[in-house]
């Protein structure tokens, strides 16, 4: 475990998480990070643990306890999210260099956009654009095909007259579901389902993007992606919850 115990400078400043040997409840833990973290929530610690960033310890009944170290681990990766902007694959690799005793290099101020720029980039889809025959041609589809796809909101051209990777995967998923009968009709539901959802994200990242420090607005990129993943495998499991109730 990374031992935080630096200057707030460089990024490892101590946060208290009591003596040495008394675990914690994951409610313990967020009284104890929202003095320096009031943005934080359990879903969020439960987001880190979900990602491997950090294991607490289970009770038989299955309660999380969390140690000493990994409230100061949860601190650590909170901290160069905030300040540095570092993507999640960063911060694990920053994770098990400390483990190993390994000195870590966090980026300058001046490498802050830089850093967030390139945590955007291994996660989201590459910001490609393809035409409309190369669209049809990845698919398979033909172009009333498509143009039926369009006017059920289901896929979009840009402004540019091109279709980006999002688009891309989205038809391939709608051709995949199609081999099954599911015909553009029957999916309108799950586009306003996921148009709501969008919606709520942008609801809770709406305060972060309107506030005057720019490292908060820029903050705001890292939390939508973080709801969007949570919000994605809610869906799922509810779906599936949903399933094994109907089919028994």
């Amino acid at each position: 475990m990374p031992r935080t115990s630096g200057g707030a400078g460089d990024g490892t400043a101590a946060v208290s998480s009591g003596e040495d040997g008394v675990l914690l409840s994951i409610g313990a833990v967020l009284s104890r990070l929202r003095d320096e973290f009031p943005e934080v929530t359990i879903s969020k610690i439960r987001f880190l643990e979900a990602e491997g960033l950090v294991e607490p310890q289970r009770t038989p009944s299955g309660y999380r306890k969390f140690g000493a170290a990994d409230v100061e681990r949860l601190a650590y990766v909170l901290r160069v999210q905030r300040d540095h902007y570092l993507p999640l694959r960063v911060i694990r690799e920053h994770l098990d260099a400390l483990d190993r005793g390994e000195p870590v290099a966090l980026p300058r101020s001046g490498e802050t956009r830089e850093a967030l720029e390139g945590s955007l980039e291994p996660e989201e889809p590459a910001r490609m654009r393809i035409g409309r025959d190369e669209l049809l041609a990845a698919t398979g589809a033909d172009p009333g095909t498509l143009a039926e796809w369009e006017s059920y909101g289901l896929v979009e051209i840009d402004a540019d007259g091109g279709y980006d990777a999002d688009t891309v995967s989205i038809a391939r998923l709608i051709v995949d579901l199609g081999r099954f009968g599911l015909e553009p009709r029957h999916l309108r539901a799950v586009k306003a389902a996921a148009d709501r959802e969008a919606g709520l994200v942008e609801q809770v990242v709406a305060p972060l993007r309107r506030h005057r420090n720019p490292q908060t607005r820029m903050h705001a990129e890292v939390t939508a992606r973080e709801l969007a993943m949570l919000s994605v495998r809610l869906h799922a499991a509810m779906v599936q919850s949903a399933l094994r109730i109907r089919l028994g």
